[in-house]
Parts: structure tokens; C-alpha cells; sequence
């Protein structure tokens, strides 16, 4: 059976430009999938596609058991949108926007003005909600967006980068309560920017590539991908570098002749993939005093997103916006399908 999140072979593209290359997703109820990738990979456009705001040129989508492209009504209904950038109505206050979304959604005045107070409890926005949006800070706001996708309770959430831009404090609140929505039954796809955010929130993990999921998996699975562990060593001088290395490739677990050991020499630093744990390490340490090589730092360290990342894409992650996809398609919509204003023509 697909899960809540189903999509199998999408293709979009923006003239010449192929956005989406055949997209292939499944995310089981209940779970978070973070979906990672470089700039221009596709993760806007798929989340677009899945939420109704765009039409894929082929493929197949299902959202909580509906047909994304056949019934997105329906859809819209089953599903909170937030996206890259806070969409909230500035000249109201945050009770305001909530009710808001929630008259919108045929609520009664009533009911909505009681989920709005519940929400701006749950986001610690209850001591500002009868100021405006405009005199918020930017991590009022985004928790402000994100409890406005959140008034119907949706079973099936889709945030686009949503801490963004947020100081560490902000952005750990914001992971608090996906964890509850989670808990609580919720499904999330997640884009996000930060690779220590999805190693912290996702069950699964799609690293996206030119329009194509080209690895799939928990994050031990990914980083297991890429090798064990890693020694890392800093000698004190220059001059050292060769012999260091060359030492460091007899415990290599790849010969010099496979890229085993790389050195960077701006940072007098060698790394190399080890098997063994502390005890080759203490080793390694033993032979380097041997040879009066002196060393400024060494350690031993397990593979992270940022070096799965690396491995499948062939560069490190970006901070910025997705520049190759359409434009404004890091402007998508929040809260329940409503999409955001710049982009209601498109």
C-alpha cells in the first residue's frame, strides 16, 4: 500500500529546464521524510506538485489517499502547506490571522477564535497575539505561518525550509513541535536546507539531484554509504604533510592508488577511512611519535550528512534559495493550500 505521501515518476520542466526528472517518493504514515538536495535539484517544484500548485507534465501523485491531480480540492482540504517564506497578513494580529484561516475553512467564529488561542499557546505567541504580524520579529512570524497551516489539523503536512533564517533558539521550538505533530500521528515531508535538521527530525531521508531521488534512507544508511569512520589528523608543520600521509595510508582501508587518504594542505590537514575505533587510533598516535611527526589535532569521527551529501552531489550543501527551479518557486504557499500572494497568478 503507498504511504500517506506517494508520488512515482513526476516530470516537470520550465522550457529547457527539466525540474523534475522522473520523482519517485513513498512516505508511510506517520513519519517525516526530509528531502535534501543542492540548489535547482527539484525540492520546491516536487512539494509544489504534491500540494496542488502545479500540475506535473507526467507521473502520479496520492496524498493521504487522495489523487493529487484528479481531486486537489480534496486534497487541499487534507493537508498544511508552509512554505520558504512566512505568508501572513501583517496589518493583522497574529489572533487575527488565525481566526482568519479558520473562518476561511468554514470554521465556526467560536471554534476558531478557541483553535487560534490553542495555537498561539502551542507556538509561544500568546503574550504578542494582539499585536500585528508587521511588529513581529522573523521567528515570530514563521511560527506564526506555521500555526496558521495547523488550524484544521491536517494529517498530512509539507514544510518547505521552514526554520529558515531562525536564530538556534527558534528553530529548536520549531523542531519541538514537529516532533509533537508527529507524535501525533501527523505525516511531514520536509525540504530543508540544514543537514543537522534532517539528521535531528527524519525517519527517511531523499537526496534529490538534477529532478531525480538519487539515494534514499535513514541517515545511518546514507552515511554508511560513504564509508566509516574517519581519522583526521593536523600536523604542526608543513613539512610533515607527506610523511603523515603516508603513514596515515597503511591504515587506509584504500590504498593511495583509490583516493583513500586526501590531504589538504591550506589546512595542514589528512584524512583517511580506518576501521578499528580508538584502538587504531591510539596506534596511529604511537607511530606519529615515533617518527617525531608533532601533531596540532587529531580525531576520529564517523561520516555526516554533510559528507553523504557531498559523496552523491559532488559539492556541500547550499544556503540559499533554489535559483534553478521556476521563479518564485521558493515563494510557495502556507497553510492549508492557500497559496501566497506573489504567487496566486501562477
Amino acid at each position: 500500500m503507498p504511504g500517506a505521501i506517494y508520488a512515482e515518476g513526476l516530470v516537470k520542466t520550465f522550457g529547457d529546464v527539466k525540474a523534475l526528472d522522473g520523482v519517485d517518493l513513498d512516505v508511510p504514515e506517520g513519519t517525516v521524510l526530509g528531502l535534501l538536495g543542492p540548489n535547482g535539484a527539484g525540492k520546491t517544484t516536487s512539494v509544489r506538485c504534491l500540494t496542488t500548485l502545479l500540475r506535473p507534465d507526467r507521473g502520479k501523485a496520492v496524498v493521504a489517499g487522495i489523487d493529487v491531480f484528479k481531486q486537489p480540492d480534496a486534497v487541499r482540504r487534507s493537508i498544511g502547506l508552509s512554505g520558504q517564506f512566512a505568508a501572513v497578513d501583517e496589518y493583522l494580529t497574529g489572533r487575527e490571522n488565525l481566526q482568519m484561516v479558520g473562518q476561511l475553512y468554514q470554521m465556526r467564529a467560536k471554534a476558531a477564535k478557541a483553535r487560534a488561542d490553542e495555537l498561539l499557546e502551542q507556538f509561544h505567541l500568546a503574550d504578542a497575539a494582539d499585536r500585528t504580524a508587521k511588529t513581529y520579529s522573523g521567528g515570530m512570524r514563521r511560527r506564526l505561518d506555521l500555526a496558521a497551516a495547523l488550524v484544521v489539523s491536517p494529517p498530512v503536512m509539507f514544510m518547505d525550509e521552514p526554520t529558515t533564517g531562525l536564530d538556534p533558539r527558534n528553530r529548536q521550538q520549531l523542531w519541538d513541535v514537529i516532533k509533537q505533530l508527529v507524535s501525533g500521528g501527523t505525516t511531514l515531508l520536509l525540504t530543508t536546507q540544514y543537514l543537522e535538521e534532517a539528521d535531528h527530525l527524519a525517519h527517511d531521508i531523499a537526496v534529490v539531484d538534477h529532478g531525480r531521488v538519487i539515494a534514499q534512507g535513514t541517515s545511518d544508511q546514507l552515511k554508511a554509504r560513504t564509508g566509516g569512520e574517519r581519522v583526521e589528523v593536523v600536523v604542526h608543520e608543513r613539512e610533515h604533510i607527506q610523511a603523515a600521509s603516508a603513514l596515515l595510508d597503511r591504515f587506509s582501508l584504500r590504498g593511495p592508488d583509490q583516493g583513500g587518504t586526501k590531504v589538504e594542505e591550506h589546512m595542514r590537514k589528512i584524512t583517511t577511512p580506518v576501521s578499528g575505533g580508538a584502538k587504531l587510533l591510539a596506534e596511529i598516535i604511537r607511530e606519529l611519535d615515533v617518527r617525531g611527526i608533532e601533531i596540532d589535532d587529531i580525531g576520529l569521527r564517523r561520516p555526516t550528512l554533510d559528507d553523504v551529501f557531498l559523496s552523491l552531489t559532488g559539492h556541500a550543501a547550499e544556503a540559499e534559495g533554489e535559483d534553478g527551479e521556476q521563479p518564485g518557486a521558493g515563494q510557495s504557499g502556507t497553510g492549508q493550500g492557500r497559496p501566497h500572494r506573489k504567487e496566486a497568478a501562477t
